[in-house]
């Protein structure tokens, strides 16, 4: 993966140090900065380098011999493998085991590119990251290539592993992707295939790799536990998404849990731990002061990590948010921002550069320029219309392939990418559940093209089949209709194996797609991309005509 082109800065750099230079329609020109570094790169001289000196031995960052949280000024093997991973996402640094000033602009580079709090501290948060991306993990292989085996087990070593670890993630279960099928990979490939009713015996053959690829529907850990859709309380003897949802952030929190989706002895005491660590009663029962401890600092650094990001629409946020307030809802903002070409520190914190760069915003799109992000602002954040409109731009079907076409190059885990799931009352991360279908929900939302909202591909096929809310099934296909995948075929859209975009381009029998939760074809990570399919390809597909 190339190397990001993100400049961060801090508030605390002040006003000084700021590039307020414009080009076109581009905030800020960064590319000199960027040049100077790679030729001091090229001439092998990297900032923050030491003397020459063998590096420690390296240190996998999740063992107990490293911190948790390694921070600049300390010199290990943790910081050795450290930089070994920056390198492999691009940093050019040299590996000499200590923690300077080079390493620590790396860091906060890699934590802006992958919408982690920018705080230079390698906490959980990070370093699950760096090793989730890639890292030095063997490249990932298709499970269904004949490069991998039919049956992959436990012992099993490179590009087939750390595509079935990859392939975990998505589905929410907290591995190491590091190629290496060991002893959590395998109780997560046994969780896993018990989630879904196969024999669990954590063997990967061919009805596992059918479900792990089934990742066009909305897995179970997509649910929110404060909405509507979990009890209040979620207690011992429960099971389904809401459990699944709980024991996954419990996952993230620390403990070691089978996701599940049962609410049994294990999770009863990983609750029990959970809450007396954050000073609750320890009753076991996941109610709102648990459910909001769970929820708090996701996707945070560790330690000094930003609060976690919350939707600025949410009614946890203000009407307008303002200069000296420090909040999730200024985390989101500066991640948005961000989005939106801003070079700003994601640490939760309303200074004198986000207030600037809210200003830069404002008078980009069109909108007042005072600094104070209010509803007007707010919706061009997240919708990138100018000025935005009530509802948001509209045109019906004849906008949709337009509203589509814009999004493309949308990073899956992107505060861009995260905020489609609002159109279907999902605040998750796209990097965290299936959202091809929530991105046709947004595109709808935004069109006003249809009322009609589902994360589930069988939902949008099962109503225009109907013929309701506007949607129709139909075997002409035009640019801006929505296309539905079986991959499995026979266009029955129950097995779960499904994918849904909309139609860019046609063709005779092939033609082109935006899909969201696709993959990229350079290479890189998922999000909105343009992608090629046909009709006499293996696979069933239902045409959706909106009108």
């Amino acid at each position: 993966m190339a190397r990001p082109a993100f400049l961060v800065r801090s508030e605390a750099e002040g006003q000084h140090g700021r590039d307020t230079h414009r080009t076109g329609t581009r905030w800020r020109t960064r590319v000199g900065t960027f040049a100077a570094t790679a030729a001091m790169v090229s001439a092998g001289i990297v900032i923050g380098a030491q003397p020459a000196a063998a590096a420690p031995a390296p240190i996998r960052l999740s063992s107990a011999s490293c911190p948790a949280e390694i921070v600049q000024g300390q010199t290990s093997g943790c910081v050795t493998e450290l930089q070994n991973l920056l390198n492999a996402h691009g940093a050019g640094l040299v590996v000499d085991g200590q923690f300077g000033a080079g390493t620590l602009y790396a860091v906060r580079e890699y934590q802006a590119a992958t919408a982690i709090a920018v705080d230079g501290r390698v906490g959980p948060a990070t370093k699950s990251k760096l090793y989730a991306t890639g890292g030095s993990a063997p490249a990932p292989v298709n499970l269904n290539s004949s490069a991998c085996p039919a049956n992959i087990v436990q012992g099993a070593k490179g590009g087939c592993v750390t595509e079935l670890q990859r392939l975990l993630r998505h589905q929410g279960y907290a591995v190491d992707v590091d190629g290496d099928f060991g002893a959590g990979t395998a109780s997560a490939v046994r969780a896993f295939q018990s989630s879904r009713g196969l024999t669990a015996d954590g063997q990967v053959g061919p009805a596992t790799k059918r479900a792990l690829y089934d990742t066009d529907e909305s897995p179970s850990t997509s649910l929110d536990l404060r909405s509507s859709s979990c009890p209040e309380n979620i207690v011992e003897g429960q099971s389904g998404g809401c459990v699944a949802t709980l024991q996954s952030l419990l996952n993230g929190k620390g403990q070691s849990l089978d996701v599940d989706a049962s609410f049994g002895p294990r999770t009863l005491a990983a609750v029990k731990a959970f809450q007396s660590a954050s000073g609750l009663t320890a009753d076991g029962a996941v109610g709102p002061n648990t459910k909001a401890a769970l929820y708090a600092n996701i996707g945070g650094g560790g330690g000094n990590g930003a609060p976690a990001p919350v939707n600025l629409n949410s009614a946890s946020c203000p009407n307008e948010i303002v200069q000296g307030q420090r909040s999730g809802c200024v985390t989101e903002l500066q991640s948005l921002l961000n989005h939106h070409g801003a070079d700003l520190a994601v640490d939760g914190d309303f200074g004198a550069l986000t207030d600037s760069a809210v200003r830069d915003f404002q008078a980009e799109k069109g909108l007042s320029v005072d600094g104070h992000v209010g509803p007007n602002t707010k919706a061009a954040l997240y919708g990138a219309v100018t000025p935005p409109s009530s509802p948001p731009p509209g045109g019906g079907y004849a906008k949709i392939l337009d509203v589509a076409e814009a999004e493309v190059g949308t990073v899956e885990g992107s505060a861009r990418a995260n905020s489609y799931g609002s159109s279907v009352g999902l605040s998750l991360s796209t990097s965290n559940y299936a959202w091809c279908a929530t991105f046709v929900s947004w595109v709808a939302k935004q069109t006003g093209a249809s009322s009609y909202r589902n994360s589930y591909v069988s939902g949008w096929v099962k109503q225009a089949r109907a013929g309701n809310y506007h949607l129709s099934v139909t075997t002409s296909p035009q640019p801006g209709d929505i296309v539905a995948f079986d991959w499995d075929g026979g266009s029955d859209f129950t097995g779960g194996n499904e994918h849904i975009g909309i139609v860019r381009t046609v063709s005779g029998s092939s033609f082109t797609t935006v899909e969201g939760n696709t993959g990229n074809p350079g290479g890189d990570n998922d999000g909105v991309y343009v992608r090629s399919r046909a009709t006499n390809s293996g696979y069933d597909v239902v045409f959706i005509r909106v009108r």
